[in-house]
């Protein structure tokens, strides 16, 4: 699939705002909380220009963090370590950053097998609670390549 990448236009907010996941990824849903940084958010479309995710990046030199959405449609269907990987790619073009972080809930473990077939591995956790979820895990992984 080709993959392109481009700041954040509000028409993809409106877009991700609407997605909704089933239970327990619904800890994603677009419109939870609002957006924040709104600069350092991409989209990501695919050869047809449909919007298919998005990608955040937040350079903490000489480091880069790293989040990332697939349209909820698209996930389980083993794209994952593609759109993965060209979000990684991009940034670390963009970015050239010493090392990548990623921030996953720990109950993800669809998105974790994913980064840990990239390379990525756990090196802390930390639990932040949520008004609407309560108090969640979440994993800060690691590019170990």
């Amino acid at each position: 699939m080709e993959i392109e990448i481009e700041p954040a236009s509000a028409e993809a907010f409106e877009l991700m705002a609407a997605w909704r996941y089933p239970p327990p990824y619904d800890f994603y849903d677009g419109d939870v909380d609002p957006v924040l940084n709104p600069e350092r958010f991409y989209e990501a479309r695919d050869e047809a220009g449909e919007l298919i995710g998005f990608y955040y990046f937040e350079p903490n030199p000489p480091d880069l963090d790293y989040g990332l959405g697939l349209r909820p449609d698209l996930t389980g269907h083993g794209l994952g370590l593609e759109f993965f990987q060209a979000g990684l790619d991009f940034a670390r073009d963009r970015y050239r950053p010493q090392r990548v972080y990623l921030h996953v809930a720990e109950f993800n473990e669809r998105a974790r097998r994913v980064y840990e077939r990239a390379g990525f591995s756990v090196v802390s956790s930390r639990v932040p609670t949520f008004d609407r979820f309560g108090d969640v895990e979440f994993l800060t992984m690691v590019d170990q390549t």
